[in-house]
């Protein structure tokens, strides 16, 4: 029995090494771009990509172009590099899609069942994202900030330093309004243990992302999959009905899905818990950049305090200890400087990558010439190449908290060979499946810096300078390769 054992096994590593070496035969075809595979089956150039992903598509465009495709883990991946050709991606959407990528991502990351009628299902989904736009933000505004003040309430209570690693800090004070915010008010005496429990292990479930979208089975992921099954129960219906104060894009969620699934169906739940890690995993590391770069550019922590001065007194607030302020979204937008900052955060982090599945053999027409694509091929837009980019933005690398500011107004204008852009920050994605909750992200972000600044003394004990992480490329913000430690303490 052992014998035929390891036969067995030795003949399906043998077929899947045939099938690698197969994959890695492929050659370009006339008319399409130029291909670039490396010289190890499967893996292609993932390795020289991770070590300095910008640095290697910079090269390969030095090299190629603005156009080219890319063996990466399995997949080929065509770059499109030119800011002025994004637009092909919504010309051309019904040969570059996204619903095979949604829903093996669904799936495979979330356990989410996809039914017959998952068109019709997505559809209505996506119209509750209304209520994270628009005029419905007013309201969550003033839900948000209560919420960020029942957050901070222990620690405006006292004046004394505390010390703790901005990361960590980030993911305790952004999962607790996230969810308060969206999913309710857990009553007081249950609040902590709860947020606590449910916010450690769906972060310990986000640090195994990069290995669930990639193809590795879940099995081999120690307890990921218990743990999914741990959290998706928690999000159940039943669960949730418990906690009052739920936002009306849950709620209208919720009706949705139970017309679909029926009430007491677990994928109600994994819809559940796939919004909220959708709602922080982000979030958080965006929060990170954009408390790290202020504290560690005192230029920029200056011009913010003057900001958030100026907007309190013209309102008749103080701040200190104690004392919390209230501001409508209007106010809020009109901070310049805030917002610049947020965004300059995101143009050095985000490696959010517009990923479009290719249909069918076609070919794109563009202004430099047409391109063949072939069908189960990826077609990409890759941010960092932009956000990167020394012509958009002089000396890319450097945080310029000022970068979206101009004359004390708001940037927009930037320009590429000479022509204005359209397209300069992308880290929310693309077209019509550009990210529905990131009104929402930048929101918490700009009031969680602005409630900081207000009401703590915030200082950088460790003078060490953080770096990205290249493990989530072409999925989100990128995390810091190492936490930093800072203190705070409430003014008086």
């Amino acid at each position: 029995m052992g014998f035929f054992s390891l036969s067995g096994l030795a003949l399906v590593a043998a077929l899947l090494l045939l099938l690698l070496c197969l994959h890695a035969r492929r050659t370009r075809r006339p008319g399409e771009p130029p291909l670039i595979k490396g010289w190890l089956p499967f893996f292609g150039m993932t390795m020289k990509f991770q070590k300095d992903p910008l640095g290697f598509i910079r090269t390969l465009q030095k090299k190629y172009g603005d156009i080219f495709t890319v063996l990466l883990g399995g997949k080929y991946i065509t770059f499109i590099l030119d800011p002025f050709q994004y637009q092909l991606l919504t010309k051309y959407h019904k040969k570059l899609t996204f619903k095979k990528i949604t829903e093996k991502f669904s799936v495979k990351v979330f356990s989410i069942k996809i039914l017959e009628n998952s068109e019709d299902l997505n559809h209505e989904l996506h119209s509750s994202y209304q209520f994270l736009q628009g005029k419905s933000l007013d309201i969550i505004l003033e839900d948000m900030l209560q919420n960020i003040k029942q957050t901070f309430e222990v620690l405006l209570k006292s004046t004394k330093w505390n010390t703790e690693q901005m990361l960590t800090f980030c993911c305790s004070v952004v999962f607790e309004t996230t969810f308060t915010t969206i999913y309710g008010n857990v009553p007081t005496g249950e609040r902590k243990a709860f947020i606590s429990e449910l916010r450690d292990n769906i972060l310990k479930f986000d640090d195994k992302f990069p290995y669930l979208v990639s193809d590795i089975p879940i099995e081999l992921l120690r307890d990921v999959k218990s743990m999914r099954e741990k959290l998706i129960k928690c999000m159940t219906p039943e669960k949730l009905a418990k906690i009052p104060g739920t936002s009306k894009v849950v709620q209208r969620r919720q009706e949705i899905l139970e017309k679909y699934y029926g009430l007491k169906d677990l994928n109600i739940g994994a819809h559940h818990f796939a919004l909220l890690w959708a709602s922080i995993a982000n979030t958080i590391p965006v929060m990170f950049w954009a408390m790290y770069y202020v504290l560690r550019h005192p230029e920029a922590a200056d011009a913010l305090h003057d900001e958030i001065d100026h907007l309190l007194q013209s309102t008749g607030q103080k701040k200190g200890s104690g004392i919390f302020i209230h501001l409508t979204r209007e106010q809020l937008d009109s901070l310049v400087c805030l917002e610049s900052i947020v965004f300059e955060a995101l143009r050095l982090s985000s490696y959010s990558s517009t990923i479009r599945f290719v249909e069918e053999d076609f070919t794109l027409n563009l202004e430099t010439g047409d391109c063949c694509l072939r069908k189960g091929d990826f077609v990409a837009l890759f941010p960092p190449a932009i956000h990167g980019d020394p012509e958009v933005f002089e000396s890319p690398e450097e945080f310029r908290f000022d970068r979206f500011m101009e004359d004390g107004k708001k940037k927009t204008t930037f320009y590429k060979r000479g022509k204005k852009l359209k397209f300069y920050l992308i880290p929310f994605g693309f077209g019509a499946n550009k990210c529905p909750g990131r009104f929402f992200a930048v929101m918490e972000i700009k009031l969680l810096l602005l409630v900081l600044l207000t009401c703590f003394d915030l200082e950088l004990i460790e003078n060490k300078s953080v770096k990205l992480k290249y493990t989530r490329l072409l999925f989100g913000i990128q995390h810091p390769n190492s936490d930093i430690l800072f203190r705070y303490k409430a003014k008086y």
